[in-house]
């Protein structure tokens, strides 16, 4: 993402083209006016997200929020964009408060977004920001931490007394940020909000135990290949070798909240091909030959070996992309829940 003094405005919604300062509405557009800064408890850090309505100011007719991560491109603004899309067509923009942060780097190793004074570096690396790992220039400080504080900010009562519903959802790598944000956060149960988590085409899930899928009809067994693949039960993709913000709990708590939290997985019916950022690791084929087939095996792996009660919709004629799914007839009432 370019820095934003130089974006240019990106009309997120069928012709909307609002500003939360001069219109009592939704902010509607992926431009700085539709922006907040989100600071960390007890440091001067600061990230960036897009909302279409204030944070901070009282709101009686907010019932739902969406929180949408975004993917490997760190793209927030098109996030932004498909999340609104998606609550236009659902009838939803007027009473759900639309929320993309932004998960920032520049390490000069590839990513190069441009930071603003005070805004967290998140680490590029593909298995950091995604899996709760620590920022670059901040110590002490996770990529999980962020979401953590915007929904501290969603359960304030009194500036959303009639929010009933949160919605964690991602795409992509955020749908990987999404899988295993869910089974370590530590706020689920102390909100007094019901969250419930959406986890669309991402490439690889933490598994709770060594055994992956076996292929066939057998279901699952230990791992075969764990010589040549020594990685494959290391974090993100096994509970082994955690760190950052995860390594605050044990594997049992991991295990116990990741089945009993409420998650649908939305899977792409065509999202069969090795593209967009496909992972193609030992670690990630050992859960499957595709996002598909992983995604079907996870969510019946945690259902029969964990006794989880998770979902898999598969969302037809969608392949690796967000719009086509979050925008889907089926994926509308998962992510704006009726209340």
């Amino acid at each position: 993402m370019k820095n934003l003094a130089g974006t240019n405005a990106i009309v997120c919604a069928f012709g909307l083209l609002v500003s939360a300062t001069a219109y009592a509405g939704p902010c509607a557009t992926a431009t700085p006016g539709c922006t907040e800064w989100v600071s960390f408890s007890g440091t001067p850090a600061r990230s960036l997200l897009y909302s279409t309505y204030p944070l901070d100011t009282q709101n009686g007719n907010i019932t739902r929020a969406l929180i949408m991560i975004h993917g490997a491109g760190r793209d927030a603004d098109n996030y932004f964009c498909t999340a609104i899309a998606a609550a236009f067509l659902a009838g939803a923009l007027d009473n759900t408060i639309v929320i993309a942060p932004r998960f920032a780097s520049n390490n000069g190793l590839g990513c190069r977004d441009g930071l603003a004074p005070g805004e967290v570096n998140w680490s590029c690396s593909g298995d950091s920001w995604r899996s709760g790992g620590a920022a670059v220039s901040t110590d002490g400080l996770t990529s999980y931490d962020f979401t953590d504080e915007i929904l501290r900010k969603l359960a304030r009562k009194d500036v959303f007394p009639n929010l009933k519903a949160i919605v964690v959802a991602g795409h992509s790598a955020g749908g990987q940020y999404v899988t295993r944000y869910e089974m370590s956060n530590q706020l689920h149960e102390t909100l007094g909000v019901a969250v419930t988590y959406v986890v669309s085409n991402p490439s690889s899930y933490a598994y709770l135990d060594p055994t992956r899928p076996a292929g066939d009809a057998s279901g699952f067994r230990p791992f075969g290949d764990g010589r040549n693949c020594t990685t494959y039960d290391r974090w993100p993709y096994g509970l082994q070798n955690r760190t950052g913000y995860t390594a605050k709990l044990t594997d049992d708590e991991l295990k116990k909240q990741l089945a009993a939290r409420p998650v649908t997985y939305l899977l792409g019916e065509i999202d069969i091909l090795p593209l967009g950022g496909f992972d193609s690791s030992c670690p990630a084929m050992a859960q499957g030959p595709t996002r598909l087939a992983r995604g079907q095996a996870y969510v019946n792996y945690v259902n029969q070996k964990y006794g989880a009660q998770h979902k898999a919709t598969v969302v037809p004629l969608c392949g690796h992309n967000a719009r086509c799914m979050f925008t889907s007839e089926v994926a509308l009432p998962i992510i704006f829940p009726k209340l």
